[in-house]
């Protein structure tokens, strides 16, 4: 690939040498670090969209969760919101507070009223949300070692694959009015929509979502490209690059044209999370965040890792410009939004829907580090005006946000 990407004044070139020197050797040290290679995931939610069809098998499907005793204390001790070494140690002062503020009226309120204050709560955090995040504190949720699990070729395939894709594009994604795309990937491989490619009347916002999902896309499947199972023998699994199956996803001659536009879309992807990641600088700036897993000097060396890789993504001079999205008449343009965050929400929701927890989990962690980046860019405002030495009410990453993130962008 070479030249200008559409939708932004950014060259391919630019983004490789950017990105190979300066960016990916950095983001690799950081996912093999403590705070980001345990994420916590629920692979047991129910898919909300249709019967389950079947679950995965196949010995390189499972994903082997955490023992407790593995996970750092820091990690499994605070809650999704403490990161910090003082919101961890100040857990009694916090008890103790809220019993203050809480025991005048405590007595006057039912259960039912305290669960729906709860519930207003949360439904309150949930407003700047693009991704439906597992509850944590459901005994379903797991800690995984993201290092042990890794995003390859599981053998996962068929209709029930097939299925989540054509949800995910057909019912959930503002797309160009024809692309070429297989109809149906089960079907003969020369077997494809007779279409002319066009954008028309697909506004700027709904060209960047799409172009989001078919980043994502062709994310996922270069990593089961590049770690494919190539041979079993004697219980002896051997993983690498399957050139033939790189070749028929994205081969211009393959793919009718569409496999380098794909790959594209990859790059369009990558600028929307450097981009939220040079914009949220700010909030680990701060003292009062440390990332915190209870060994100081790693937490320490990890803050100063990530913060090197802000000043890096700060440096680059072709930024996507996201202040031309939602630009229009007010009104439009927060129905535009709302509209967009609820089709990402939606996404996010038909990665439960997955049948091989290995896919499950690497599409759930790079759907929420998506989401969390398009949160990151339009809440600019919010990130700006954030207190320096205490915790914000207005902007909030969890934990989890954070781990998704670096991985996704990693990714």
């Amino acid at each position: 690939l070479t030249g200008v990407l559409d939708d932004c004044l950014c060259d391919i070139e630019s983004i490789d040498d950017f990105n190979t020197f300066k960016i990916f050797p950095k983001i690799q040290k950081l996912q093999e670090r403590d705070y980001f290679r345990y994420y916590k995931v629920n692979l047991k939610r129910p898919c909300p969209f249709w019967a389950d069809d079947g679950h995965c098998s196949i010995k390189d499907c499972h994903v082997e969760p955490c023992p407790e005793s593995k996970i750092p204390v820091g990690i499994k001790a605070g809650s999704s919101n403490k990161y910090s070494k003082v919101a961890n140690n100040s857990k009694e002062f916090e008890d103790c507070e809220q019993a203050n503020k809480l025991g005048a009226v405590n007595s006057t309120l039912s259960n039912q009223s305290k669960e729906a204050f709860i519930d207003w709560a949360r439904y309150d955090d949930s407003q700047d949300h693009f991704c439906e995040l597992d509850d944590e504190r459901s005994p379903d949720a797991q800690y995984v070692d993201l290092l042990l699990n890794p995003e390859r070729y599981t053998g996962y395939k068929g209709p029930s694959a097939w299925r989540v894709w054509n949800s995910i594009y057909e019912e959930n994604c503002f797309k160009p009015r024809s692309v070429y795309r297989p109809l149906n990937p089960l079907a003969p491989s020369r077997v494809w929509g007779l279409f002319v490619f066009s954008w028309t009347g697909l506004c700027l916002e709904k060209r960047v979502f799409y172009k989001l999902i078919s980043g994502l896309h062709a994310s996922i499947n270069l990593h089961l490209c590049a770690n494919y199972l190539l041979e079993e023998t004697w219980g002896k699994s051997r993983w690498g690059p399957n050139v033939k199956e790189f070749t028929r996803r994205f081969d211009p001659i393959e793919t009718k044209g569409e496999g380098p536009r794909r790959l594209k879309n990859l790059y369009f992807l990558y600028l929307i999370e450097l981009r939220a990641l040079s914009k949220v600088a700010p909030y680990f700036e701060r003292s009062v965040v440390d990332l915190y897993t209870g060994n100081g000097h790693e937490d320490a060396e990890s803050k100063a890792l990530l913060l090197d890789i802000f000043r890096d993504t700060k440096s680059f001079h072709m930024h996507f410009d996201e202040k031309s999205m939602f630009a229009g008449d007010k009104k439009g343009a927060k129905s535009l939004k709302e509209e967009f965050r609820l089709h990402f929400k939606n996404i996010s929701r038909i990665m439960d829907c997955v049948g091989c927890d290995k896919c499950r989990l690497w599409g759930k962690l790079q759907t929420q580090g998506l989401g969390t980046a398009l949160k990151i860019l339009f809440s600019e405002k919010e990130i700006q005006s954030l207190p320096e030495n205490s915790p914000s009410k207005g902007f909030q990453l969890t934990r989890q946000e954070i781990v998704a993130l670096v991985n996704a962008f990693g990714r």
